[in-house]
């Protein structure tokens, strides 16, 4: 199946990688304006909740409200705590590289590999060919790095998002491919072998006053199989949409202030 096709995925070996769809709108109805005054009603609602929120955190830790000690069934830290412990010191080209051999730097691997593989720098062949054999085991990168280099080459899947045959945006216009880890999990773990999931969020498409495809979100879970070998690197992959958030009544931003934040905000290594 090629990348150009109306499902939008390629074929990468054993798996298929969801391409984002070229319409911005994805198909989906735009949601209708709503008034000043339900915006209001949401706001002040939130901060009700933000407040009340905060009461009972702080509560957190000293008992029940009859002065009685903690149970030992009350939720201890939330999944989204940070380990403390610190991703990697070195890197490999712009990729964070060099984890510790555990359950946290397989997850910390994992969440920084899907941010290099869905950068723009896929798109640009040299960059694609240095990501491919950075993040995967040396005996998959060669099989991986031909199937991607079919896929992003492949013209009718460049014209349908506006890019040039060379992967290249056209004049007056910056090409935005990002991938924003939200949280990871390991699903599977062995020894030498770690399965994880990282749910993020993409932003897709280009900007610029001409552009006919502005920059879009889309919402992803993809589970990465890791393998030790000195370090975590990938030897496979599968991708499904979601979870999807219910998204604000926010305007858009200019193509001018969307295009100046890609090229001044600069990116992150994550860790867990």
């Amino acid at each position: 199946m090629s990348p150009g096709d109306e499902q939008g995925y390629t074929e990468t070996g054993h798996t298929r990688t969801r391409l984002p769809d070229p319409d911005p709108y994805g198909g989906a109805p735009r949601r209708p304006h709503r008034s000043s005054s339900r915006s209001l009603v949401t706001v002040v609602g939130v901060v009700v909740l933000l407040i009340a929120a905060i009461a009972f955190a702080n509560r957190g830790g000293e008992g029940g409200g009859d002065g009685a000690p903690a149970k030992d069934n009350e939720p201890k830290s939330a999944p989204t705590a940070a380990t403390g412990t610190r991703p990697v010191t070195t890197k490999t080209g712009t990729i964070p590289t060099g984890y510790p051999h555990t359950e946290q730097g397989a997850q910390s691997a994992a969440a920084n590999y899907a941010v290099a593989l869905g950068s723009a720098e896929m798109f640009n062949t040299a960059w694609r060919h240095q990501i491919v054999n950075t993040v995967y085991t040396s005996d998959i990168a060669a099989a991986k790095q031909s199937a991607m280099d079919s896929a992003y080459s492949d013209e009718k899947f460049l014209s349908n998002i506006g890019l040039a045959r060379d992967g290249t945006a056209p004049k007056g216009q910056t090409f935005v491919s990002r991938v924003i880890p939200v949280g990871t999990k390991v699903t599977a773990s062995g020894p030498d072998t770690t399965t994880v999931e990282v749910w993020y969020t993409s932003l897709f498409g280009l900007s610029g006053e001409a552009s006919r495809n502005p920059v879009t979100e889309s919402w992803y879970t993809t589970t990465y199989k890791l393998k030790w070998v000195g370090d975590w690197k990938i030897t496979d992959f599968q991708q499904k949409d979601g979870p999807v958030p219910v998204g604000r009544d926010q305007t858009a931003s200019s193509a001018d202030d969307m295009t100046k934040a890609v090229e001044e905000y600069g990116g992150f290594t994550y860790a867990r």
